[in-house]
């Protein structure tokens, strides 16, 4: 992928990303539809539609599968923009372009000027695995605290209270003060937690 974009393709295909089907439309250089279509968004769909045109600009927004489709479709050759999704919003909105398919709209604003969709560079291979684990950390901390706030206010209505303690003592002090008859709804609850903060049956601590 490159900054440096040549004036007017001949051809600029936009492809509108979604989670099982992807939607585009190719442009010729005057700005006419040759074609619209679907492919499955799989590394297979894109490899073997995309490889089937010949070289040319495809604009995307970044998202969810935006890091592998675009650098499976530059591997391929194809000149690869992946737009910012606000910056595309806010020009699309301001031409009124409503009426037109995303896929369209993508393909008529890197026709005209790829510099105004404020391309987005993906991180590498390495930084993004690093970043996958760091968001993993936070949502097993955030489900843990989701835990411990169901166990906690599970139990009111039985006229009981959980003594205080910091997310990382929950599971070993609370135990003994939830009522009999809630036992069998929420230690398996308590299990999860223990295990998401780390004891010595249940893994390192996620703190």
């Amino acid at each position: 992928m490159t900054n440096s974009f040549p004036e007017t393709p001949a051809m600029t295909v936009g492809i509108d990303v979604s989670d099982r089907l992807t939607s585009f439309c190719v442009l010729d250089r005057e700005g006419e539809i040759l074609e619209e279509g679907r492919v499955r968004t799989t590394p297979e769909g894109f490899a073997r539609r995309f490889e089937a045109i010949e070289s040319c600009r495809v604009v995307m927004e970044v998202g969810t599968h935006s890091r592998w489709a675009s650098k499976l479709l530059a591997d391929i050759g194809h000149e690869v923009i992946v737009a910012n999704p606000w910056k595309v919003r806010l020009i699309a909105n301001s031409i009124k372009k409503t009426d037109r398919s995303d896929a369209e709209t993508l393909a008529r604003l890197g026709r005209i000027d790829p510099k105004l969709l404020s391309p987005v560079i993906h991180r590498g291979a390495a930084a993004q695995a690093d970043l996958a684990i760091v968001h993993a950390r936070e949502s097993l901390i955030a489900s843990r605290r989701l835990l411990i706030n169901h166990v906690r206010g599970a139990v009111k209505p039985f006229g009981a209270r959980l003594p205080s303690c910091d997310a990382d003592a929950f599971h070993r002090k609370v135990p003994d003060s939830i009522p009999p008859e809630l036992r069998p709804a929420l230690e398996p609850l308590i299990a999860v937690i223990a295990q998401a903060t780390g004891n010595p049956r249940g893994g390192p601590a996620n703190r």
